[in-house]
């Protein structure tokens, strides 16, 4: 058991600094984007119908032209609007902190860094995209957004931008992370949004979907395709997605900007970049600046994708073209997945229950760029007992994934008497996941 560790911890003075903060000057200026230096460049999605390359055109149904562009750029650099910037400084720069006690806990020669995105408002990583988002809509004349969650901290996220740029937002939320993380669901409400559990009676897909199976857990491919069909009945409505698609990964790269500066400050290089993975966006965040250097100026850093054995469309799924949602209406997409009408079992980390992974990282395990592992939730909840009690900070289940996997990095470390330094994402808090823990903690969790 990894919480062994802690009755063996002995403290010992600490030397050096642990807590890396970037001055407002610092924050990042521009978004980052892969696809402008992969060697070779990822298929592109398709057209259900036609089966050929979607156009621009094909988009606007459903997204902006503005983000439209951004989704299919080329340009490495895309400038982050002064607006954006400025609601970004209510949490950016976020910091980088080592995480001395979980090393001497684990009595590793490792040195374990974590980035920590649970400081804005929604308690994630989630608002690095959904400020553009919804400041592009706005730009663009749209009055409401539409858009799915699974454990809740995207439509939290998307609820507070649009409250900030005058938007309505309509929320279909996972049926199992509805009635798990309540609390999720009332800061979406008190940030203005509606949400209904998913499949739910809003639409005709999800009435279908509740006659057909009542007690239904949902999954985000049936939220998606609730949210779009919503999307597509009213004018004044664009659909939001909170992962996945290019841009969204594009806007999360601020994290990996900012942790490679935070990284030289701590006078170390990454051997290992860690992000768990459901649909991709927070896993991009931080490693795709790194993949850059990775690429350009040919660093040996290993980037690791973490995501649940329970749902593992990386390590368990086929690489080929598919559909984004359950009702087969988005373009199809190249990317891991273990089908579009794949229900995963009720997993806490409602944010990692997709059935198919980001396009661009799915490129980049492809291309090798990128490894990924997959692990079993009373593994994640081990490790994530361990963190809270070493580091304080009690993790959401999505990211304690990435903890899993950097503990084991930590004690490989240690069976090989080597340095390690290994760098993670720690994507959000777990303080509106606390079921989940009284689970953990009574013996109740199972492993899906």
């Amino acid at each position: 058991m990894v919480e062994a560790f802690v009755l063996r911890w002995t403290p010992f003075p600490v030397s050096s600094p642990i807590r890396f903060t970037l001055p407002e000057s610092e924050l990042p200026t521009h978004w980052y984007n892969l696809a402008a230096d992969f060697p070779e460049p990822p298929p592109p999605p398709l057209h259900p119908g036609t089966k050929q390359p979607v156009s621009l055109e094909d988009m606007l149904a459903l997204f902006p032209e503005n983000l439209v562009r951004q989704e299919m750029t080329t340009e490495r650099w895309v400038e982050i609007p002064a607006e954006v910037r400025e609601i970004y400084t209510l949490w950016r720069p976020t910091p980088l902190l080592r995480a001395v006690r979980l090393e001497r806990a684990l009595q590793t020669p490792a040195h374990l860094y974590y980035k920590y995105e649970g400081g804005s408002p929604a308690g994630s990583h989630k608002p690095n995209t959904a400020v553009p988002q919804a400041f592009y809509n706005r730009q663009a004349g749209v009055k409401r957004l539409a858009t799915e969650t699974g454990a809740g901290q995207w439509g939290a996220s998307l609820a507070l931008a649009c409250r900030l740029f005058g938007l309505e937002c309509r929320v279909y939320m996972v049926s199992v992370s509805y009635h798990q993380k309540p609390y999720r669901k009332l800061l979406m409400q008190t940030w203005g949004a509606t949400v209904s559990p998913s499949p739910s009676d809003q639409t005709e897909f999800g009435r279908r979907l509740l006659q057909e199976a009542p007690d239904s857990p949902g999954s985000l491919g049936i939220a998606i395709s609730e949210a779009i069909e919503d999307t597509l009945k009213s004018k004044s409505t664009k659909y939001a997605l909170g992962s996945v698609l290019n841009h969204v990964c594009l806007h999360q790269t601020v994290i990996g900007q900012e942790a490679i500066r935070q990284m030289e400050m701590a006078g170390e290089e990454p051997d290992v970049v860690i992000g768990c993975v459901g649909g991709g966006s927070n896993f991009a965040g931080v490693a795709f600046p790194f993949l850059r250097r990775k690429l350009l100026e040919k660093r040996k850093t290993r980037v690791l994708a973490v995501e649940p054995t329970a749902c593992a469309s990386l390590t368990k799924g086929e690489l080929r073209y598919d559909f984004g949602d359950a009702a087969m209406t988005t373009p199809l997409m190249m990317m891991h997945t273990l089908g579009h009408d794949f229900v995963p079992p009720k997993i806490h980390a409602g944010g990692l229950r997709y059935h198919g992974m980001a396009p661009l990282v799915s490129h980049a395990v492809k291309l090798g760029l990128a490894e990924a592992a997959a692990y079993p939730q009373t593994k994640v909840f081990e490790a994530a007992a361990l963190f809270a009690r070493t580091e304080g900070i009690v993790p959401a289940p999505e990211p304690a994934h990435a903890i899993r996997a950097a503990v084991d990095e930590a004690l490989r470390a240690k069976e090989e008497g080597k340095k390690r330094v290994i760098l993670f994402n720690l994507c959000g808090h777990g303080m509106l996941d606390l079921a989940s823990y009284d689970a953990y903690l009574g013996g109740k969790l199972s492993d899906g």
